[in-house]
Parts: C-alpha cells; sequence; structure tokens
C-alpha cells in the first residue's frame, strides 16, 4: 500500500505542477463572468464524471455564493435520470448531453465537458452543441485529451493516463474555481 501511496501522490503532484493548471483562472473569470451577468452553467460527463458534474452543480448553486446569498445558475446534465433514459431510449446515448443544451443553453453560457478519455460520443456532441450555441465551452480532460481536447474552446488537459487521478482532478479544478468566486 505504501508503494500505491506514493505512486498516486507523485502522479496527481506532476498533475497539480503542470501547464493545465494555468487554464485554471481563465475557466474561473468565465465563471465570474456569468456569475455577474446571470447567465448559466452546465456540467455533462459519464460515470465518475458524472458523479463530479452533480458535485459540482452543488457547489457552485451554495458554496460559491454563501456569504452574499445567491449562487450561480447551475445545471449538471447528468443529475435527471429521466431525461437521460428518454433520450438515450429516444434519439440514443450519444445526445443525452446535446439534446439538452438546445432547448437550456444560451450564447454566453459556459459548459464544463468532464472527461477521462476526451472520446465519449455524448461530450463529443455536447462540446460541439455549446460551440453552435455560442457558449463558452471548457473540458477538464485526463489521457490524451482525445477528441475533447481539439473542440472544445478551452481544454485543461492533465496528461495522466489514472482514471482516478483524472476524476481527482476534475474536482481540484472545481473546487478551486468555487474558493475564488467565494472570495470575489
Amino acid at each position: 500500500m505504501k508503494t500505491l501511496q506514493s505512486n498516486y501522490i507523485n502522479k496527481l503532484n506532476l498533475c497539480l505542477s503542470s501547464e493545465a493548471m494555468d487554464k485554471v483562472p481563465i475557466l474561473a473569470k468565465s465563471l465570474l463572468r456569468i456569475w455577474k451577468n446571470n447567465a448559466q452553467l452546465f456540467f455533462c460527463g459519464n460515470g465518475g464524471s458524472a458523479g463530479n458534474a452533480i458535485h459540482l452543480a452543488n457547489d457552485f448553486i451554495y458554496g460559491a455564493g454563501r456569504r452574499i446569498g445567491k449562487g450561480l445558475k447551475v445545471e449538471a446534465l447528468s443529475a435527471n435520470p429521466a431525461v437521460l433514459t428518454c433520450l438515450a431510449n429516444d434519439v440514443g446515448y450519444d445526445f443525452v448531453f446535446s439534446e439538452q443544451l438546445k432547448v437550456k443553453a444560451e450564447k454566453g453560457d459556459v459548459l464544463v465537458a468532464l472527461s477521462g478519455s476526451g472520446n465519449s460520443a455524448n461530450i463529443i456532441r455536447a462540446i460541439e452543441a455549446g460551440n453552435k450555441i455560442g457558449m463558452d465551452t471548457f473540458a477538464i480532460l485526463g489521457y490524451s485529451g482525445g477528441t475533447c481536447k481539439d473542440i472544445a474552446k478551452h481544454s485543461i488537459h492533465f496528461p495522466v493516463d489514472d482514471m482516478q487521478i483524472s476524476e481527482d482532478l476534475q474536482l481540484i479544478v472545481g473546487h478551486m474555481c468555487m474558493q475564488w468566486l467565494y472570495q470575489q
């Protein structure tokens, strides 16, 4: 276990000291912009990243605005199982996030896509839909970054071949932004 701990900590520390961290302030400033303009924030992700999307949505609704009594308008597109299963059944799983954005999102809103690989079809389609709508699209990615690295307007890419560390980094980046907003 000691070796595993040491290796895990070393990989996480390498990511936290990588160039990807230089892009976190861009995300934070975009979130401040939508907060001030009463625009919306959307998260999407699959599996553990879907759980992280729901977790971060909670942080931005409540945690960011605790001092002033009003957080951001935010939604995790993975949070409603009725909507997800309806869309998956009727139009296909590849469209479960993009179809929601077509209805809910507006130009100037922000999409944060969470993905380990950056190659999930539903995440790719969400970013494409967000770009078409005129959203500010971000992707927090691991591994090679996949297709999402190239199509998101802003990619925060940690080149680590470890899904758990990729998912940890999604929360770390989100929590940093939330704490910064709380201070504003």
